[in-house]
């Protein structure tokens, strides 16, 4: 990638500088020049000697100034000639030439660097020694969020997210695969929930309003140190995970607001199989029709209020104590009852999860 870099400036700088300039690697290959033709060309004047130089030095009629990391240099430029002119166009160039390296570099590797340690392949005894390297901030609050693309589209999802986060030294994307684009986004101090569900809110509203392109955003806990963000990843792949299983009409979803739906989606199949089995009796759940499963959520969603959610079915007060009556008869539980109440909406949710996971004997 060093040899694009470096043939892109020294093709800008050609016309300014009106003679041959060009960069050796530490090999002597030709790896950029003013004159295409020569690119790839071994100069074998030039010694691991001449390269260690810390000043300008002339061979063959070309003054050569070397750059890169000391002691052993990279690279060096060289220019045409051997006067004092050639020498200050050689001390411009490695300049400008190592400067712009060093940037490339350290975002390039900064990218690479969360990357690997969002995905746990670094060691955790080298992430601060990596990190002191790069000069990269660990100690700031940082979050992970997962935008999984889930229809295909000729727009590019990751370069638009880039767009959306301008800042790289701040917030990085990550492109984890064809579907899947990791944000790692610095927030200030005191961010809440919300505004992260806002912040996601408006990723998933700009790739659907504006591309078409249709999304869910899975939202990780807020680390304050860079070791815990492979923590924060995983708890974004978990939140659209459970996500799918349990709140399929939500694009944004949050490790944080997950509640009892993460513990179940934790536990063994097996086990959800052998809970449903002892609290109810055998196919009981099972023969609950969509009106008295609707009539279930709704009681639910008021609070266990009969006079509430009757009012909002539109049905008398009686209609309803009847249908719980019913649905008491059938699996044993008063869902006027507290305790029976939380036991059949655990396990309306084990139902659903053994839906999607079902027990393989």
């Amino acid at each position: 990638m060093s040899n694009r870099l470096f043939q892109g400036v020294i093709h800008q700088m050609r016309d300014a500088i009106d003679r041959t300039i060009g960069v050796i690697d530490e090999t002597s290959v030709i790896i950029a020049c003013s004159e295409l033709g020569r690119i790839g060309e071994v100069n074998d004047s030039v010694t691991a000697e001449a390269m260690a130089s810390p000043n300008p030095f002339v061979i063959n009629g070309y003054t050569y100034r070397s750059f890169g990391n000391r002691p052993r240099p990279e690279y060096a430029v060289f220019v045409s000639g051997n006067d004092p002119e050639a020498a200050r166009y050689a001390n411009l160039l490695s300049i400008s030439l190592s400067s712009i390296k060093q940037y490339y570099d350290e975002k390039y590797d900064r990218s690479n660097f969360i990357k690997n340690v969002i995905l746990d392949n670094i060691l955790p005894g080298d992430i601060y020694l990596k990190a002191r390297e790069l000069r990269f901030n660990s100690d700031v609050n940082r979050v992970c969020m997962l935008i999984k693309i889930t229809n295909k589209t000729d727009i590019s999802a990751y370069d638009v997210v880039q767009n959306l986060f301008p800042d790289k030294n701040k917030d990085f994307i990550i492109n984890i695969n064809e579907t899947d684009i990791a944000l790692v986004k610095e927030i200030r101090p005191g961010i809440e929930g919300k505004d992260l569900d806002k912040l996601a809110g408006s990723i998933v509203d700009t790739l659907s309003s504006e591309f078409y392109t249709h999304c869910v955003v899975g939202i990780g806990t807020v680390v304050a140190g860079i070791k815990d963000l492979a923590r924060s990843f995983k708890e974004a792949q978990v939140a659209l995970e459970v996500g799918k299983v349990f709140d399929t009409e939500r694009p944004i979803v949050s490790y944080d607001n997950l509640g009892i739906a993460r513990l179940i989606y934790q536990l063994p199949t097996t086990l959800c199989d052998m809970f449903l089995k002892e609290v109810f009796k055998r196919g009981s759940i099972e023969s609950l029709d969509q009106e008295t499963l609707f009539t279930i959520q709704r009681f639910f969603e008021n609070n266990l209020n009969v006079s509430e959610t009757s009012r909002k079915l539109f049905v008398h007060r009686n209609t309803l104590v009847y249908r719980l009556e019913k649905i008491k008869k059938i699996t044993g539980l008063d869902l006027r009852e507290f305790e029976d109440a939380i036991v059949f909406k655990v396990a309306l949710m084990v139902k659903k999860y053994l839906s999607s996971n079902p027990v393989k004997f």
